[in-house]
C-alpha cells in the first residue's frame, strides 16, 4: 500500500473527474490519501470529500502562511481552532508554516500563526505539516524555540540541502515529505536524499501542484505517488514494494491512520 500524505484533492482543478482520481488511486495501491487544509474557504469542500471517502481521504486542519497577515490572522486562526477543538477528527494540524516566496511583509504574522498553531498541536497531540517556502532559517528559529518531546510531524515538499534535511530529522519527531520535484532532472534532490536514510521519508505530490515527471507542468495527480516511489527505489537500490513498506509505516505511525 502507497500514501499520498499530502494532496488538495478538494480543489476546483478536480472537479471534473474526483471520484475517477480516488479509484485509479485505489487501483495503482494508493490507498490513503492525507487533505491538508489551506483556509477558512478550503475546508467545506475538503469536509466533504473526507465524509465522502472516509476510509481513503483523511482531513488535517490548519491555516496555510499565504493565507495570513495583519487582516486575516484573527478571523482565520479562529476558524482553525473552532474546528480543531471541536468533536470532528483531523489527523494533523496543516499545513502550517511560512512562505516568504509571495510576500515577506507578512513574515510577523505568518511567525504568530505558527507558534499558535503548534501550540493548539501539542495539546491536541496532533502532529504538524509544514510549509516551507524560501523560509528554512525562519522554520528553524522558530521549531529550535519550541521542539520538544510533544512536537512531531512533516516539513512537507522538502527540497532543502543535506544540512537542512539533517536539521529537521535531528528535531527527533520529523519526517520529510517527498514529491514530485525528486523526478526532475537536474533537480539535486536526488543527490541530497543519498545522504539521507529511508526511514526518515515519506510520499506526497502536493496535488494540484508540482506534477512529476513526465507530466511536469501539468496537473499534477495522487495517481502518480507509484512515479515518485519509483524514484527512490532507484536512489536507494531497492524495489518499489520496500518503497512502499517503509514510507507506509512511516505515514501510519505519523498520523495514526
Amino acid at each position: 500500500m502507497l500514501i499520498d500524505t499530502h494532496t488538495h484533492l478538494y480543489s476546483s482543478k478536480f472537479d471534473e473527474d474526483r471520484d475517477e482520481v480516488i479509484q485509479d488511486c485505489i487501483s495503482k495501491g494508493v490507498e490513503k490519501l492525507l487533505l491538508p487544509n489551506i483556509d477558512s474557504t478550503s475546508t467545506d469542500s475538503m469536509l466533504v470529500l473526507a465524509e465522502k471517502h472516509p476510509n481513503v481521504c483523511f482531513p488535517m486542519m490548519g491555516i496555510h502562511p499565504c493565507s495570513i497577515n495583519n487582516d486575516t490572522i484573527e478571523k482565520e486562526l479562529a476558524h482553525a481552532k473552532e474546528y480543531l477543538f471541536s468533536d470532528r477528527k483531523f489527523i494533523a494540524v496543516g499545513e502550517i508554516g511560512i512562505d516568504l516566496h509571495w510576500d515577506k511583509t507578512t513574515l510577523e504574522a505568518q511567525v504568530s500563526a505558527f507558534k499558535t498553531q503548534i501550540e493548539w498541536a501539542k495539546e491536541l497531540n496532533l502532529p504538524i505539516a509544514i510549509h516551507a517556502r524560501d523560509s528554512f532559517d525562519e522554520i528553524f528559529e522558530v521549531l529550535d524555540e519550541v521542539n520538544d518531546d510533544k512536537l512531531r510531524g512533516v516539513l512537507h515538499c522538502f527540497t532543502g540541502n543535506v544540512d537542512q534535511a539533517k536539521h529537521i530529522i535531528n528535531y527527533g519527531g520529523f519526517k520529510l515529505g517527498i514529491g514530485g520535484v525528486v523526478t526532475f532532472k537536474n533537480g539535486g534532490l536526488d543527490k541530497v536524499l543519498k545522504e539521507i536514510e529511508l526511514e526518515h521519508l515519506m510520499l506526497e505530490t502536493d496535488a494540484p501542484y508540482l506534477a512529476p515527471t513526465p507530466f511536469r507542468g501539468k496537473r499534477n495527480s495522487s495517481q502518480y505517488i507509484p512515479l515518485i516511489g519509483e524514484k527512490l527505489a532507484d536512489i536507494y537500490g531497492c524495489s518499489l514494494p520496500e518503497i512502499a513498506t517503509i514510507t507506509t509505516k512511516n505515514a501510519v505511525e505519523l498520523f495514526g491512520l
